[in-house]
Order: C-alpha cells, then sequence, then structure tokens
C-alpha cells in the first residue's frame, strides 16, 4: 500500500520568513514550480493517487491542484479530494505574520525556539478580536467554531491530526493509494506517529516543501519504507 506525503510548496510568507499558521497566504512563484516538478516525479515513478486529502489552506489546495494538473490525465482521472482543517498547518498564535529574526531579537533565542520547535509550549495566543481569528474566517462557518485554535504546540497539533487519520484516512489506505498535500507540523505530527519518533527527537524533523516522501505501508500501516522522490533535496528520515 502507498502513500504519498507532500508538504506545499513555498508560500509567500515564507520566503519573507514570517510566521504563517493558518493565515491563508498563497503560493510564491517558486512554489508553483516546486509543485510542477513534484508531479513530474510522482508521474516517473508512476504513483497514481485515489483519494487526496488536504487542508483549508489555500497554499497546500494550489500546491495540491498544480501537482493534478500537470500529471498525466489518466493518472488522475476520478480522484477523490477530501478537505478538512485537521490537516491545517500548526496554529502560530500571536506570531502569526511577525518575521522570525525580527521575534528572536525581540524575545530572545531560548523563547524563540520554545515556541518554534518544543513540542509542548505554545506561542503567546492570538488575540479574539484579531482579523486573523479562524472563527471570523468564512470557510470555517460550517465547522464547530469550538474547536479551533487560537495558538497550538506540536502536540496539540498531533492531537488533532491523527485521530483524524486513525478514523478517516487509515481505513482507505486498505485499499486505495492515498496522497496527503499538507504543511510542515501537520506532516510532522503525523510523520511523528507513523515513524514512532520520541517528543524530544520530532525537533530534529525537517520536511522540504514540495517533494514528495512515498511512504510503503503493510497491511496494519506499519511503514516498510520511505523515501524522497527528489533525492537530491531529500532530508534525513528517522529510522524504521
Amino acid at each position: 500500500m502507498s502513500l504519498v506525503l507532500i508538504r506545499h510548496g513555498k508560500s509567500v510568507w515564507n520566503l519573507e520568513n514570517k510566521f504563517t499558521g493558518w493565515y491563508d497566504i498563497e503560493l510564491a512563484p517558486e512554489g508553483m514550480i516546486e509543485a510542477e516538478k513534484a508531479a513530474s516525479f510522482l508521474a516517473d515513478n508512476e504513483f497514481k493517487p485515489d483519494v487526496c486529502f488536504t487542508s483549508y489552506l489555500q497554499r497546500a489546495n494550489k500546491t495540491l491542484e498544480i501537482i493534478l494538473n500537470h500529471m498525466p490525465v489518466k493518472m488522475v482521472k476520478d480522484i477523490e479530494i477530501i478537505k478538512s482543517w485537521k490537516l491545517n498547518e500548526r496554529h502560530y498564535g500571536a506570531l502569526q505574520g511577525l518575521n522570525k529574526d525580527d521575534t528572536k531579537n525581540k524575545y530572545g533565542e531560548q523563547k524563540f525556539l520554545e515556541w518554534r520547535r518544543s513540542y509542548n509550549i505554545p506561542p503567546p495566543i492570538l488575540d479574539e478580536d484579531s482579523i486573523m481569528n479562524p472563527k471570523k474566517d468564512p470557510i470555517y462557518e460550517n465547522e464547530n467554531t469550538d474547536e479551533l485554535p487560537l495558538t497550538e504546540c506540536l502536540k496539540d497539533t498531533y492531537d488533532r491530526v491523527v485521530p483524524y487519520w486513525t478514523s478517516e484516512i487509515k481505513p482507505l489506505i486498505l485499499e486505495k493509494d492515498v496522497m496527503i498535500a499538507a504543511h510542515g507540523n501537520s506532516l510532522r505530527a503525523l510523520c511523528k506517529f507513523l515513524f514512532d519518533i520520541e517528543d524530544d527527537d520530532i525537533v530534529n524533523l525537517e520536511i522540504p516543501t514540495g517533494n514528495p516522501l512515498l511512504i510503503n505501508l503493510d497491511k496494519s500501516c506499519k511503514i516498510l519504507s520511505a523515501r524522497y522522490l527528489d533525492s537530491s533535496r531529500a532530508e534525513n528520515l528517522p529510522k524504521i
């Protein structure tokens, strides 16, 4: 059974070195090119997704759209696409929109690293009156707004991604090839679960933008093998 995880291509705020989180920023031109290249790698490896999962955020949606539009028609015919906010990026709270270097200079490197990389320390909470409060965003109008966060640590992200994987994605893996187009931290959370990474070690896992991670699974969804399709941009994977 095959599963592909792909982090969206570089966004405008990735290039501007800003905390993005749930802010719905668009892909940068460089990110669009990454998505086109990802399509070529998937086609070269004859990976045909039967169903695709993605978040509610346009940078992941657009990445998926570009990939499917640049793969051979026979490989993307009749693909089901399912969106869920449970696959959204980690919510960076009051840090969203701030430049990372400016934040580090203001609060110090230790606090900066705690907010950015620790497993269980969330950033300062977003003000409820902020225009970035997801309760004010119409794309979430049909969701239970009481569940929508105003800040998250990676553990919080894990606690929404993994149950979604278990209830919605894993059952389909048994009969279909699945691709998930999501975000650095939602995919880190899922990889923590799939690769059984310790809390203290997950900080070291960096997922590159726009590079498909092909995972082969057995019938119990244990990993048999895993590799990035673009080997020139492959980050170190955890041991299986």
